[in-house]
This record gives structure tokens, C-alpha cells and sequence, in this order.
């Protein structure tokens, strides 16, 4: 089918009212991230991968948060200036509907570039944008607003952006703790700051997966990247930057929704 503008946007279903804890990560082992639920991004091409890094000179948990920073590296046998921190769930859990939230504070920097964000398990419908990207958060250098954003073909290829809105951001106190949430349904994403709704963004009625991959299972990314095409030149002089995660949470309710372990 082709999409036009105007397009008509799915009856929303009731909101979720009871929402049973399925997985979390509290935090609470000091050194590396609980690997039975965590493993390492590797390092590749994509900008907000291209310093990722192993160690715990850039991830660790100390006293009940994890830390994820991006620093000047030191490792003269490595060919890259600068490590992040770069985790993620895949092949460990992911899920599909649901509730989502991160307890998390930033600090500021010049190229600095975390995110919390979700990635589909299995990519059913081709690789990226075509299976989709959810963008709970996102911030930039010294701003004082992150972004919440949805990528897939629609948006992305044919470039609709406006029919739905794809994203939004939030105004927030930046280096203090923020809860970022998103509530995901069959017919749409609710993205919120500190329990407050941002926007929505709605299945389109006779949708098919173009303008909604969101019918799959995906898995949880933090990272703490630094520089790209979108955050701009790294200040060597504002390092280190560092994400300071205190829990992650995720929720379901129904027999519609589905986790994996």
C-alpha cells in the first residue's frame, strides 16, 4: 500500500492500569554489569558505536548505579582517542509491549551523546530503519532537552515525519535524576519524562510494517557515545562525560505482551 497524508490514525485501546514487573536490573553488585543480563555493544562504524569499549574504565556499577562514561582512552595499543560505554540486552531479554522505564542523570559535555534506547531482537522486516528503532532518550552536548524519536521506513525513506509527528523533546534539569518512560500498546508509543506524557505516536489504520515494525520483540541499549554527525565535535577538555543509571524496569500486563529471556 502507499501512504498518503492525511492518513488515518488507529482508535487508541484503553490505557494499561496494572502493570506486573517482568524484568529489572537494580544494580546492586559492585564491577561489571550483571552479565546474565548485560552484554557489551561491540565496536562498529555507527556513530554512536564507533568508540565502544569493554572495560571499566567506561562501565562498572558502584554503590547501587551504573556508571557508563565516555573518556579519553589510554590505551596506547588501540588506534582510537576516545572509549564508551555501550550495553545492551540482545540475545538475553527482550520483549515486545510493555512499560519501560530508566532512573537516570547525565552530565553535560561538548560531543557528549547518551541514550537509552530499544533495537528489534530479530530484525524480521531488513535491516535498519525497515524493523524500526525506539529512541527513549536522547541528549546533546549542553542542552537542556533530550529527545524522544522513532525511526522506520515511513519516517526515515519516504520521509514522513509530520503524519504522525515522529519526535519530541522535554525540557529537564539535565544533571539530576530523570525517570524516562515509554509505554508501548499494539496501536501506539507513549513516551514520557518523570511521568509526564511528551507525545505520541499512533499506528496508522491498514498500517503494514513500513509504518509500524513495532509488532516485534526488542532489547534494551544504554550508551554513553560520544561525537557524529548529529552531537557534533568531541572538547577533549569536557572529559570524562558519564551516563549515571540507578535502575532499569520493564513492565507488562497482558497476554498480548511478550518478554524473553
Amino acid at each position: 500500500m502507499v501512504f498518503t497524508a492525511g492518513c488515518t490514525v488507529m482508535p487508541q485501546t484503553r490505557e494499561a492500569e496494572n502493570w506486573a514487573l517482568v524484568w529489572a536490573d537494580e544494580f546492586e553488585k559492585d564491577g561489571v554489569p550483571d552479565p546474565a543480563k548485560w552484554g557489551f555493544a561491540s565496536r562498529k562504524s555507527a556513530d554512536w558505536a564507533c568508540y565502544c569499549a569493554d572495560t571499566l574504565a567506561t562501565t562498572f556499577v558502584k554503590d547501587g548505579t551504573l556508571y557508563l562514561r565516555g573518556i579519553l582512552s589510554q590505551d596506547k595499543a588501540d588506534t582510537v582517542k576516545y572509549k564508551t560505554a555501550c550495553i545492551q540486552t540482545k540475545d538475553k531479554f527482550s520483549f515486545r509491549y510493555g512499560k519501560v522505564e530508566v532512573r537516570a542523570k547525565l552530565s553535560k559535555g561538548k560531543g557528549s551523546w547518551p541514550a537509552i534506547w530499544l533495537m528489534p531482537q530479530h530484525a524480521r522486516y531488513g535491516g535498519w530503519p525497515t524493523s524500526g528503532e525506539i529512541d527513549i532518550m536522547e541528549h546533546l552536548n549542553h542542552d537542556s532537552i533530550i529527545y524522544q524519536t522513532l525511526h522506520s521506513h515511513y519516517i526515515d525513506r519516504m520521509q514522513q515525519k509530520t503524519n504522525p509527528v515522529y519526535f519530541a523533546t522535554a525540557p529537564l534539569a539535565v544533571e539530576e535524576y530523570n525517570t524516562y518512560g515509554l509505554e508501548w500498546y499494539p496501536d501506539r508509543l507513549d513516551f514520557f519524562v518523570n511521568g509526564q506524557k511528551t507525545f505520541t505516536y499512533p499506528k496508522i489504520e491498514n498500517a503494514d510494517s513500513r509504518q509500524w515494525p513495532f509488532d516485534e520483540n526488542f532489547f534494551i541499549i544504554l550508551d554513553q557515545a560520544l561525537g557524529g554527525n548529529w552531537v557534533g565535535t568531541i572538547n577533549d577538555k569536557d572529559l570524562p562525560v558519564q551516563m549515571e543509571v540507578d535502575w532499569v524496569r520493564v513492565y507488562q500486563q497482558n497476554s498480548g505482551q511478550q518478554a524473553s529471556l
